[in-house]
């Protein structure tokens, strides 16, 4: 096991973190807001300095596959939301806020990788790149 740096907190696959993404530059999405973890958690347990995630919306819209999946409020997840899919980034684990929100099941983040594959132009079942 590693040795944790001093004030380090492991964030856990699929759980729903909040995040400060502030500031934000163009189109990215920005504020105070929950991020679904989707770092392996290999890394996430090495004590990795940072996190890859996508972040979540209120601002629902239908019809809007791959690019959002719809998770359903939880836990203290309050309000349905959007998975921005195309928003997917990695973020500095200070930015992360360690108490979980939510976690989604296996079936979800089954759902949320194969819609982030498609979105990279990735063939999942055969690894294979696309274009």
């Amino acid at each position: 096991m590693a040795a944790w740096p001093m004030g380090w907190r492991m964030f856990e696959r699929g759980g729903i973190y909040l995040a400060n993404l502030n500031p934000q530059k163009g189109s990215e999405v920005g504020k105070v807001r929950p991020v679904l973890v989707i770092q392996s958690d290999a890394l996430n347990e090495a004590a990795h300095p940072t996190t890859l995630i996508i972040p979540l919306s209120t601002h629902l819209i239908d019809d809007a596959w791959p690019l959002r999946l719809r998770i359903t409020r939880r836990e203290r997840l309050e309000t349905d939301s959007d998975l921005l899919i195309d928003q997917l980034r990695t973020v500095d684990n200070r930015r992360l806020i360690a108490d979980r929100v939510a976690i989604l099941g296996a079936e979800e983040m089954a759902r949320a990788l194969s819609q982030m594959c498609l979105v990279l132009g990735g063939d999942l079942a055969s690894g294979r790149a696309g274009r």
